[in-house]
């Protein structure tokens, strides 16, 4: 981490008065940046990953395969 403050220095900002007040009328100083992890990442990604569908597929594919063989059987 940088160990200087990211707050402005006062005595170098324009338009301040001693005691870091502001004159009617200019506009105060932004404030500093929180960093660079601020705002979403760009790498997120949407939806569900593949793997997950896949057996939740296999899940539904397995208990209608189960549920028509019951069914067959006791037509028969």
């Amino acid at each position: 981490m940088n160990s200087q403050s990211p707050d402005p220095d006062p005595r170098k900002t324009p338009g301040l008065r001693p005691g870091g007040t502001v004159p009617p009328g200019e506009t105060p100083p932004g404030e500093a940046s929180t960093g660079s992890e601020t705002g979403p990442r760009g790498d997120q990604s949407r939806g569900w990953a593949k793997g997950p569908m896949i057996a939740i597929g296999i899940v539904v594919v397995v208990f209608a395969a189960f549920f028509l063989t019951y069914a067959l059987v006791m037509i028969l």
